[in-house]
């Protein structure tokens, strides 16, 4: 299937996550500005974002229920509300500690019902099971558009103006998603007509309830493989998001330079996204995983050695980016294949959880060790560690349908 012919719902969902997880991807530029304006150290802000993802993570298996039971449109227009009120209200802060409600709560919820989970637990519905990586692979890039379009718009708002009218205007684009929301009812009905006459159109059983699905997933090994994998991935992403730019800015160089490299990871990761879902259709998932950890091995570990200048980072910023979040369409696709559509934003909903877990420790661990150590050389090598043990761990994940599926299918 060419991805011109994807429904006008995916398209939708693309257009969601360009807004929700660009401007999220931003917010690692304002760690600077906002701890000065508050007069804060860095630990401050860095566990207001890990509070952010941790409630991201947190929220995301009961969003993702009410999506299956209710639908995403409904959903997807809560969540911008929030995100757009948590925008707005930390804009207007005058006290630190409000922007753990602000910052860290509503964002959370607004991120958890606008993002992955959501977006991709309806594409599986509509999107034959053979071309479901990279249809996923297609989304996930439309996020790292958003963070290669977002965050040098950012980086310019904040010269011009300052940091709180940015975070203004960033609340009234979230408006935009409710637009797209508005349309999704009609498109997700259009998209099922149109696969009505589809032989491959993914198969959904019924009659499995939700308490069914969880005991089946819950007693799979390989589903727990799956969330510690995607642990390392939410702690690599959020470390580097949140403390890249304080890292660059210790070795004196210029935010723009920071911005650059962010906008070289939103780039890279459009054309890799796709690259490892359309891997991820035609070779095994489990080696393609191991695969892209095995690179994010090598890439931070020069990274760390080698001197940090302008060349370097934009370097980095490519080579990390080409990785970054080619894990989304490999582990949401994994899910899919394992456990059929159904139940898919529920049961990717709680590996999103632990993938938000690793998400809090990284943003929040990476500030707790630079006031400490006044370095941040010790998490940097940790990145390293916890990515090869991620390329290990995908290796004996038994990536079979469930027995229910097999037989299904069989029956059909």
């Amino acid at each position: 299937m060419s991805i011109f012919r994807f429904p006008l719902l995916v398209w939708l969902g693309i257009g969601t996550l360009i807004i929700s997880l660009g401007i999220r991807q931003s917010f690692g530029i304002f760690m600077m500005p906002i701890s000065d304006s508050f007069n804060t150290g860095r630990e401050f802000f860095s566990f207001t974002i890990a509070l952010q993802n941790l409630l991201f993570g947190l929220f995301q298996p009961f969003v993702g229920m009410a999506a299956d039971r209710w639908g995403s449109r409904r959903i997807i227009t809560v969540g911008a509300i929030s995100y757009a009120a948590g925008l707005y209200l930390t804009s207007l802060a005058t006290e630190p500690s409000i922007l753990y409600v602000t910052f860290g709560a509503l964002i959370g919820f607004g991120l958890s019902a606008t993002s992955y989970v959501i977006i991709l637990g309806t594409i599986a519905r509509v999107v034959p099971a053979e071309h479901t990586a990279k249809a996923f692979g297609l989304t996930t890039a439309a996020g790292s558009f958003g963070m290669f379009a977002v965050i040098p718009g950012a980086q310019s708002l904040m010269n011009i103006y300052d940091w709180q009218t940015t975070l203004q205007i960033f609340a009234l684009a979230c408006c935009v998603i409710i637009a797209f929301a508005s349309f999704m009812k009609t498109a997700n009905k259009e998209a099922k007509s149109s696969l009505k006459a589809v032989s491959t159109a993914p198969k959904i059983d019924d009659t499995q309830t939700l308490r069914e699905a969880l005991k089946e997933a819950f007693n799979n090994k390989s589903y727990w493989l799956i969330h510690a994998g995607f642990f390392v991935c939410g702690f690599h992403v959020m470390f580097i998001a949140t403390h890249l730019p304080s890292y660059l800015a210790d070795k004196g160089l210029p935010g723009s330079t920071a911005a650059m490299a962010l906008a070289y990871v939103g780039i890279f990761n459009i054309f890799g996204s796709y690259f490892w879902g359309v891997m991820g259709d035609k070779f095994d998932k489990r080696y393609v995983m191991t695969s892209l950890y095995l690179i994010r091995t090598v890439v931070i570990a020069a990274f760390v050695t080698l001197p940090v200048t302008v060349d370097t980072a934009a370097i980095f910023g490519g080579a990390i980016g080409f990785c970054w979040l080619g894990t989304v369409p490999l582990t949401s696709g994994l899910v899919r294949q394992m456990f059929g559509a159904r139940y898919m934003s529920t049961l990717y909903g709680l590996v999103f959880f632990t993938h938000q877990v690793g998400s809090f420790l990284g943003a929040w661990v990476g500030g707790r060790i630079y006031d400490y150590y006044g370095s941040y050389e010790p998490i940097w090598w940790s990145t390293v560690f916890l990515a090869f043990c991620a390329a290990l761990i995908h290796l004996p994940i038994n990536d079979k349908p469930v027995p229910r599926l097999a037989t299904l299918s069989a029956a059909a």
